[in-house]
């Protein structure tokens, strides 16, 4: 049976968010280490805390991922320090470039580990595969009944 989905009526619903929480148990204390690994390219304490919020926001389960709604999720959030802050606040990117790949690095387990993302299409005959329908297929370069998937390696 297909879960109720917070979308009724959509051609691609999306499903509802009902992760129990001991399922995201220490996630705060997870995103508050990856910000201090991130600490210095942020050039004062405002700007790193509404980066902190801005990534609370966007993993909560609100239904717009804009940046008034994360701000008044957030106890003491600004609407125009969260906005600012996307919009104007100087990011080290240099610094951030060189960090990033080394986070990375530690967790694939190997210097020279490469992770991958690929869009794929998948042609599909007949209506038994979730999914199905007409679109751009790579495999054949044209439209036909498939499947179109990210896959991950």
């Amino acid at each position: 049976m297909l879960p109720a989905c917070r979308t009724a009526g959509d051609e691609c619903a999306i499903p509802p968010f009902d992760l129990p929480p001991r399922d995201v148990a220490g996630v705060t204390d997870a995103l508050q280490e990856f910000q201090g690994l991130l600490h210095d390219c942020f050039p004062r304490s405002e700007p790193r805390a509404h980066f902190f919020d801005s990534m609370v926001g966007h993993l909560s389960p609100l239904a717009r991922k804009s940046s008034e709604p994360m701000a008044l999720r957030v106890p003491g959030g600004s609407v125009r320090g969260l906005q600012r802050f996307l919009r104007e606040v100087p990011w080290d990117e240099e610094h951030m470039r060189w960090i990033y790949p080394q986070l990375v690095s530690d967790e694939l387990g190997t210097p020279d580990g490469v992770l991958l993302f690929d869009e794929t299409g998948f042609v599909k005959k007949g209506p038994a595969s979730v999914g199905v329908g007409r679109q751009s297929c790579g495999t054949l370069g044209k439209v036909e009944n498939g499947q179109v998937g990210v896959l991950a390696g």
